[in-house]
């Protein structure tokens, strides 16, 4: 069953979806899957560049006369009334169009929580791949979507979705999970041949590692020879972090360290480095979230943006037994990695739009709650009149640190790291100093109004 408009009644057909951001890569990949699933179809496509998007989806295969460029609401009620799919630039039209689903990827702060904010007070679902917004306003606008009876769920396809519902199976089997993560976005790929890694277009000479694939006896002290060993690569990212503060809200674990430990680790290792640390591990205590970066030989598979759960073992035959089948335990077999080493972006994100629309289900048994806050440092000096600008693949703060803090740890006036971008500071902040909301100004007010709601 879907919505047929906003706010109206339920009827049967295909779920429609519209999507902002749609002349970015993850759209693409959503665009490219829609095409084989006739119980789905793109019914408003949303970005700065309409144009751009008319010549993607007729790349992709989509008949260029059923899509139709749209400046106004008149004219795209018309299109929607054709069955066209309507392409239109700003996203302030979205309000008079009929539809089920919003899929919010702009990656914007402040024009993705508003187009998801005015979908959700319009009676539609809404399925978040910006994790910007997420981890600023995600709270807010599930609770802005259960006063409507809609659904606002990340999307299936993002490591976000993927590891929320990867640790609600688990806990379902009664596991007892110690850690929960995701692998940095690429891998570190070593060949013993050239004692080269490689990560994604970048090449450094590390023989050191070749010496350093298995893991050792001390494990800490492998793991911190192998970080020195790369060091000149970048290896943590924004948007790490801000994928693990959406996944803190939707489970409740957080960070056992603020920078993350981001451990250089092989895939059959992990086990033995998110054990405890009386146990040989990294981790300080149970119930953490954390990234690692993949090290693999290159003929060996990719985690490829995977998510993992570590989890303590019971029955040691049981584990005896899966270990044999391949399963990753730990030497001393007290933990088991559990994983799902792929990450599909669009391609799986209709699982999550078919599910909110038919079911009413969104991603996650819980609903998500403030347990870490995604904030920044000043990883340098920085004057008062600097514009915090965002920018980059990987959404990143020009002189600012992304810090993952437990709630609890959190000052009261910590300022959110995407409430923070684009603003402007009104005072000198020192280095290492967390960004305050005294410190900025120039930020949107809905999403400053979202952050203290949530």
């Amino acid at each position: 069953m879907n919505v047929d408009t906003p706010g109206g009644p339920l009827t049967a057909g295909p779920v429609t979806y519209a999507l902002t951001g749609a002349g970015g890569g993850f759209a693409r990949t959503l665009l490219a899957q829609s095409l084989l699933m006739p119980d789905l179809h793109p019914a408003v496509l949303c970005d700065l560049d309409p144009a751009a998007v008319v010549a993607l989806c007729t790349e992709l295969g989509y008949d260029p006369a059923t899509l139709t460029l749209v400046t106004d609401p008149d004219g795209l009620r018309a299109a929607r009334a054709a069955g066209r799919t309507a392409v239109v630039a700003g996203t302030e039209l979205l309000a008079d169009a009929a539809y089920d689903i919003l899929v919010e990827a702009t990656g914007s702060p402040a024009a993705g929580f508003r187009a998801a904010r005015d979908a959700l007070a319009g009676g539609h679902h809404v399925a978040m791949v910006s994790k910007e917004v997420d981890s600023v306003a995600g709270v807010a606008l599930d609770r802005l979507a259960r006063r409507h009876g809609v659904v606002y769920t990340p999307a299936a396809g993002d490591q976000p979705a993927n590891l929320i519902e990867w640790y609600d199976r688990l806990r379902t089997l009664g596991l007892e999970i110690v850690a929960i993560g995701k692998s940095g976005e690429y891998d570190l790929v070593f060949d013993p041949a050239t004692g080269e890694v490689s990560q994604l277009d970048q090449t450094l000479s590390a023989p050191a590692l070749a010496g350093l694939l298995a893991l050792g006896d001390d494990v800490p002290a492998t793991l911190a020879a192998r970080a020195r060993a790369v060091a000149p690569l970048k290896r943590a990212a924004a948007a790490d972090y801000c994928e693990m503060a959406v996944v803190a809200a939707g489970t409740g674990l957080v960070p056992d360290r603020e920078d993350l430990h981001y451990p250089v680790a092989r895939v059959a290792e992990l086990a033995d480095v998110y054990a405890l640390r009386e146990h040989g591990g990294v981790l300080g205590g149970p119930g953490a979230i954390d990234v690692f970066s993949v090290l693999r030989l290159p003929e060996e598979a990719s985690f490829a943006g995977g998510v993992f759960a570590v989890v303590r073992t019971h029955d040691p035959v049981t584990w005896r037994t899966l270990a044999q089948k391949g399963h990753v335990v730990s030497r001393d077999g007290r933990y088991a990695c559990l994983y799902l080493p792929y990450h599909l972006m669009g391609v799986e994100t209709p699982l999550t739009l078919l599910a909110a629309v038919r079911d009413g289900v969104a991603a996650g048994a819980a609903a998500p709650a403030r347990h870490a806050v995604l904030a920044g440092r000043a990883a340098r000096d920085l004057a008062a009149g600097t514009v915090l600008a965002m920018g980059g693949h990987h959404h990143e703060i020009d002189g600012v640190a992304p810090v993952l803090l437990p709630a609890a740890e959190a000052p009261a006036d910590t300022a959110p790291f995407y409430l923070a971008a684009h603003a402007r500071l009104v005072r000198d902040v020192p280095a290492g100093a967390l960004i305050t909301l005294a410190d900025i100004d120039g930020y949107d007010p809905g999403l400053l109004a979202a952050w203290t709601a949530g």
